[in-house]
């Protein structure tokens, strides 16, 4: 796996990236597949927000169904995705020193309509989440499909930088503790498989 160094500058400076080129086109439509069979033997559920005790489930603010995946994974296809991931955790501990350990990630699955309110991805009393990563796996989303992930300016909260479309094998990263972002509802059903680097011990 390629990591252009054009990637790293800007989630230096600018504490988040994006590239369609990162994930290997098969590999995501293929992924997009398990997803699927995967939510058709009914292994998604509702996610919820919060940590531990406060965690509930509230499809207003958050309205995605989600299926974890567990490493090793018993599926070859996110077992490949967690090799490329491994790799990229490698690159980001090499260039920005950050004791990365592991990625915790699942599908997300939104129906049309839903979206995610914004919020940051770092649980509160909590420093273990450095890197968010979201790989969309959608096929043939246009423009006026919507579920945009919105990308807020850390020092003004109101202020969007950047609209990013949810197309197919297009990965977004940005740091987990202070980028406030958004899923804006859309049109139709949007996939993406979404993840955390984390630098404490795997569970």
């Amino acid at each position: 796996m390629h990591i252009p160094d054009r990637l790293l500058e800007d989630l230096e400076h600018d504490g988040w990236t994006m590239s369609d080129d990162i994930i290997p086109a098969g590999l995501a439509h293929r992924l997009l597949s398990e997803g699927r069979q995967r939510w058709q033997q009914g292994q998604f559920h509702a996610a919820t927000i919060g940590r531990t005790s406060t965690q509930q489930h509230n499809a207003a603010i958050r309205g995605d169904t989600i299926c974890w995946i567990d490493e090793p994974s018993p599926y070859p296809d996110s077992a490949e995705f967690l090799q490329c991931a491994a790799l990229l955790r490698q690159t980001l501990n090499r260039h920005f020193f950050l004791g990365l350990r592991h990625l915790e990630c699942h599908f997300a699955r939104y129906e049309p309509g839903a979206g995610y309110a914004r919020h940051i991805d770092q649980h509160k009393n909590t420093g273990f989440r450095k890197i968010s990563m979201v790989l969309y796996l959608n096929q043939d989303w246009q423009p006026g499909d919507g579920g945009e992930l919105c990308i807020y300016d850390p020092d003004e909260p109101d202020r969007e930088v950047r609209r990013i479309i949810p197309k197919m094998g297009r990965i977004a990263l940005f740091r987990s503790d202070t980028i406030p972002h958004a899923v804006l509802p859309s049109g139709k059903t949007r996939w993406s498989l979404t993840g955390w680097f984390r630098n404490d011990t795997p569970f």
